[in-house]
Parts: C-alpha cells; structure tokens; sequence
C-alpha cells in the first residue's frame, strides 16, 4: 500500500527515447487529527484498562504507527494521563445538575441519579462505568500513574464536600454530622455505582440504589 508521504509510482512502461514517463503530484500527507485520535485511545483505556492495553491495541485503535503516538504523546504514561485529563474535561457535564441545585440535598441527589443514567450508557454511547474509578493501576514501575489516577478518583470528593460545606453554612446539615465521612459516604456509593454498572447492572438498579442512599442522607440529617 502507498504511503501518504512518498510519491505515487506510475506502473506504465517508460517510453523509448528520451521521452520521459509521465508522472504525478506528490500526495500530500494526511492530516493528523490528535484530539479524535486521543478520544479513542480514552474509550480503549475506559474498556480495557491501562495494564491490559497494548501499544498495538492503542495504535490500531487510534489508526497511527508507533513513531507517530511517540511523537505526539511522548509515552505510554503520558498518553493515558492526557486521556485521562480528557475523559475529566469531556465528561464534565455531568457535573452540570449538582452544581445547579439549590440545596446540598438536591445536589448529591442529582449527581447520583445522573450517575445512574451516565454509568450504564444511557444517556450516551460509553463504555460502562467510570474512566477514573475502574482505572486501578499497580505500583510496581507506575508510581506516578498511580498518584494521578488516585488524584483524578479523589477530585468528586473533594466537589462534593465543598457542596456540603455550603449546605452546613447554609443551615441545611447540622453542625454535628461529620461532613468529611459523609462526603466520603456519597463517592462511595457513586464508585460501587460505577463498578455494578461495569458488570451489568441497569439504570434503574442504580437509580434504586440512589435514592436509597439518600433515605440514609436524611436519617443521618434528621438525627
């Protein structure tokens, strides 16, 4: 098969004499599209995981050679860290009902509820549950994807408890309810959300699960 960067070869014989065979225009090389071929190095990373992609799987999937993702991405490591970023910037819409809600309550509601819809593929074609929670990465050799990937599943708590911090000024959590535990609480309803989705579980079993978290949110709020 032709490359795109060399000249295309006339297969007609050259004419006797002097004459010289006709030729064609250089192709022009095809443009490299980074960020549509970074989106799919993000989806084949959110399906599969950092440790059990290849570098075959990444540039079949992203349909460049490996000098050209070295050369675009550095790395391996930095190719997932950037899809990582990614997934984070793309997919920061769901974020959009918690942030808009008018009480703490509403909020952490919202965002579990839309969880439900996102985790399982129901509001848009995805792979099942979340980038950052399933991305579990060894130490051995990856310290430093490690302390991203930790960073990247530490981010939605960090949102969360200032939401709550804002509904306790605000008078809607008592004084006495421990908000670092309950902001903890929340994520880790939303990560095993994230997990059950991965294996299977429909939107409306999260759903349930959400709104059975938020009974417990009123109980600890009531008490």
């Amino acid at each position: 098969m032709q490359t795109p960067d060399h000249p295309l070869h006339d297969e007609a014989a050259a004419p006797a004499g002097n004459a010289r065979p006709p030729t064609r225009a250089r192709g022009r090389p095809r443009a490299f599209d980074r960020e549509a071929a970074l989106s799919k190095a993000m989806r084949l990373f959110w399906q599969k995981g950092y440790e059990a992609t290849s570098l075959a799987d990444l540039t079949t999937a992203m349909g460049i050679a490996s000098p050209s993702l070295y050369a675009a991405f550095g790395s391996k490591e930095a190719l997932f860290v950037e899809a990582l970023n990614h997934y984070g910037a793309t997919y920061a819409w769901g974020w959009k009902n918690f942030l808009e809600a008018a009480t703490a309550r509403d909020a952490v509601q919202a965002w579990l509820m839309d969880s439900a819809a996102f985790l399982t593929g129901d509001i848009e074609d995805v792979p099942l549950g979340c980038m950052a929670t399933l991305s579990v990465i060894g130490a051995a050799g990856h310290q430093g994807l490690c302390e991203q990937t930790r960073a990247a599943r530490a981010a939605p708590r960090t949102v969360v408890r200032t939401r709550l911090e804002q509904g306790a000024a605000n008078g809607e959590i008592p004084a006495s309810v421990d908000l670092d535990a309950l902001a903890r609480f929340v994520q880790v309803v939303q990560n095993g959300m994230s997990l059950h989705a991965r294996d299977g579980a429909s939107r409306a079993e999260l759903e349930a699960v959400a709104r059975m978290a938020m009974r417990g949110w009123d109980a600890l709020v009531a008490g």
